[in-house]
């Protein structure tokens, strides 16, 4: 079974995005054009599929660190 965690695309260079988890970072290739710096996603198999609501994200990574830490 694999968890989706959100994190925000910090960088985006040619259709690789760097994704901030706050604990650590990922690239992600983004397919479609619609994604960008600042937006928060979920990234699975290394592809970007879907951009996720700002304060669902932020709350969602606030449990996440919660429970790595």
């Amino acid at each position: 079974m694999c968890l989706a965690v959100p994190g925000k695309i910090i960088e985006i260079r040619d259709e690789i995005a760097t994704v901030d988890y706050d604990i650590e970072k990922r690239k992600g290739r983004i397919i479609d054009k619609k994604y960008k710096e600042g937006d928060y996603v979920i990234v699975q198999g290394g592809i970007v599929v879907q951009k996720v609501n700002k304060k669902e994200a932020e709350e969602a990574l606030k449990l996440f660190k919660e429970t790595v830490e």
